[in-house]
């Protein structure tokens, strides 16, 4: 399976009379989210299920793309990483799934799947990590295709 995790591009700072989920996207969100859209186009297979955080950066993030996608409530913001694996359907389901989403939460799948020590991965605004799930001599190993940031796309 091939699970691509995609961090919302940079967004407003939050401020207290705001609701976090209404945050939206800077002008170079904006630029960052076209950019890892058209990078990602080129490699998305077109069978991929796209989930997307139901928070406004999130939903503007992927509009670029130009494909469906789903609002997913286990994407929101504060969610625990296990949730986000049980709606990608990791490591099981028979097609891609693209997910966009949130810090920490992003960097702890990362980091979980990896095997890192300390449990977090940093991920920067915008971009994306692809991985893979495979098995080899019986064992279930996740690798890293590729990791995207939007300053390199386009």
């Amino acid at each position: 399976m091939d699970l691509v995790i995609w961090r919302h591009a940079e967004a407003e700072d939050e401020t207290l009379d705001q609701d976090d989920l209404q945050r939206a996207l800077t002008p170079r969100g904006e630029k960052q989210a076209a950019r890892m859209a058209q990078w990602l186009d080129l490699y998305l297979p077109e069978t991929a299920r796209i989930l997307s955080s139901p928070a406004l950066r999130c939903e503007q993030t992927v509009l670029p793309l130009g494909r469906k996608y789903k609002l997913r409530e286990e994407l929101a913001p504060g969610e625990k990483p296990g949730r986000l694996l049980e709606a990608a359907g990791w490591p099981d389901s028979r097609q891609a799934v693209l997910v966009v989403g949130h810090q920490p939460a992003l960097g702890q799948v990362v980091a979980q799947l990896l095997g890192m020590k300390n449990g977090d991965c940093p991920i920067r605004k915008g971009a994306v990590w692809w991985l893979r799930t495979r098995e080899r001599d019986g064992h279930q190993q996740t690798v890293v295709i590729a990791v995207q940031s939007p300053e390199l796309s386009a």
